[in-house]
C-alpha cells in the first residue's frame, strides 16, 4: 500500500542556501529511485529555515530501504548537520472516504 512521508526540519539559518542547493542535486536520484512517486520540497515563507518535503512511495518499506542508501552514502550525515534539531517523520496511508 502506498504511504505519504512528511518530513518536517529546522535549517540553521547560515544553511538555507546551501540546503536549497543540495535538494536541487539530491532530488534528481531521489525522484528515480525504485518506489518513490513523487517528491516536493518546500520552505516556509515566515520561518525560512523550516523546510517540508513531502514524499509518496510505493510503500514504506521502499521508503526506507532509500533511507539506509542515503545514509550509506553519508547523505543523511551531510544533511544532518545543516539542521538546527531532529527531523519529524511522519508516516501516513490514504483511506477511501
Amino acid at each position: 500500500m502506498s504511504v505519504f512521508v512528511l518530513l518536517e526540519v529546522q535549517v540553521k539559518a547560515e544553511d538555507i542556501s546551501d540546503m536549497k542547493s543540495y535538494m536541487a542535486e539530491l532530488l534528481p536520484d531521489t525522484r528515480a529511485y525504485d518506489g518513490c512517486q513523487r517528491i516536493d520540497v518546500y520552505f516556509n515563507t515566515e520561518d525560512t529555515g523550516s523546510m517540508v518535503l513531502v514524499e509518496h512511495w510505493d510503500s514504506r518499506a521502499h521508503y526506507e530501504k532509500y533511507i539506509a542508501w542515503r545514509t550509506e552514502t553519508g547523505v543523511m550525515d551531510k544533511i544532518g548537520a545543516m539542521l538546527a534539531g531532529p527531523p519529524s517523520v511522519r508516516y501516513f496511508e490514504k483511506i477511501d472516504a
